[in-house]
């Protein structure tokens, strides 16, 4: 089958039901991910939230899709997108690759002046660090080992070799996108609400790298870290829904779960961004 152009058609997927929401939770996933991995996040949001998933291309009903050529042209279909959308108070979080796509996406929304009230990050160090590397260059074989050493793979299905099949094209795909991702030198700092979160036993990104996410917004920002590995997500968003119930534009949500105690915090107020 002829594989169809990419287009900025369908990449959000509504994960949950609110007739008349008043804020908006995009929620953007890690390599190899799809959009139903935010679904069970629905139960801790108020009820007028509304959680749309991103469906990259590549996956599940997309899967006819070429993959996109980079990380801007993802958030731009994204951002296409949601500007097509009723305007709502936006959240967005992302994991790992979808870390980058959602700082992307917040650029593009900003200078649509429609700037988001809280970027949220996880798992990817800041913009001007990320990129580089050949994983995605590995042989199928010490690409799918290596994935399943940084808890990408379930090991109970490491041995299936349809599923690694059907998989690896997708996940080779997504790592290539991260690794030739480039931030623009030229790009002025978000003005929202940033925090971001870093897992202690992530082998990929450390505390520092984290951290400097700070300068990538003039706004409040806040970092957390607690354990966990690099493809661990957040189990609970009770913070956020919290969040979204009140002031998004002021509050900082404390943490995405209640599984990621304080081994470091920091905050810092609005308007004392380093650039």
């Amino acid at each position: 089958m002829t594989p169809l152009p990419l287009s900025d058609r369908g990449w959000l997927r509504s994960l949950n039901q609110s007739d008349r929401p008043a804020h908006r939770l995009v929620c953007f996933p890690h390599s190899g991910g799809t959009a139903s991995v935010y679904r069970a996040w629905s139960a801790a949001l108020p009820a007028d939230g509304e959680l749309l998933g991103v469906q990259y291309p590549g996956r599940l009903e997309r899967m006819d899709e070429e993959p996109a050529d980079s990380v801007a042209q993802m958030a731009a279909c994204v951002a296409a997108d949601l500007l097509r959308r009723a305007p709502l108070p936006c959240f967005l979080f992302g994991h790992s690759l979808g870390a980058l796509v959602a700082y992307e996406t917040a650029l593009l929304l900003e200078a649509a002046g429609h700037p988001v009230d809280t970027l949220v990050v996880s798992g990817a160090p800041a913009p001007w660090l990320a990129g580089g590397g050949s994983t995605h260059r590995l042989p199928d074989d010490e690409l799918w080992d290596l994935l399943g050493e940084l808890g990408g793979i379930d090991p109970r299905l490491g041995d299936d070799r349809e599923l690694r099949a059907l998989l690896l094209p997708v996940l080779r795909a997504d790592i290539r996108l991260n690794e030739t991702y480039r931030a623009s030198p030229h790009a002025e700092p978000l003005t929202c609400t940033l925090r971001a979160l870093h897992h202690t036993g992530d082998p990929l990104v450390d505390a520092a790298r984290t951290g400097a996410w700070a300068r990538a917004t003039t706004g409040a920002f806040g970092l957390r870290s607690g354990p966990g590995g690099h493809f661990d997500l957040p189990a609970d968003v009770g913070a956020l829904a919290e969040a979204l119930s009140g002031a998004p534009t002021e509050v900082l949500p404390d943490t995405l779960s209640d599984a990621l105690p304080d081994t470091l915090s920091v905050e810092r107020p609005r308007s004392e961004a380093v650039r």
